[in-house]
């Protein structure tokens, strides 16, 4: 397989994630982001762990969704994470997703 052949083999699989997040967004409640994933669920609970002098989140989500082009299942019946780095978590605001009716 040539680089070129893997670059356009990557491409594609990128497509084919963002067609499937726009068709399951708008069944997840929250968006969450972290240093090295984006999820989507309809439950999330974050809490602020210490250990010594260092502090990290632990980010528990149930029934979510993965951005992750590699993964063959990207729904997750929970999901756990732990990191020392920032945690965004946004609530998706439907109405923004939905598209506006003709008048």
């Amino acid at each position: 397989m040539s680089a070129e052949d893997l670059e356009q083999y990557e491409s594609e699989l990128e497509l084919q994630l963002y067609r499937e997040y726009k068709d399951v967004v708008g069944i997840f409640t929250y968006a969450v982001e972290t240093e090295r994933r984006f999820y989507l669920c309809n439950a999330v609970d974050m809490k602020v762990r210490t250990e010594g002098a260092d502090a990290y989140f632990e980010v528990s989500m149930a029934d979510a969704w993965v951005w992750d082009m590699y993964r063959p299942a990207r729904f997750v019946k929970s999901a756990k994470v732990l990191t020392f780095h920032d945690v965004s978590i946004e609530e998706i605001a439907h109405s923004d997703l939905e598209v506006p009716k003709d008048s």
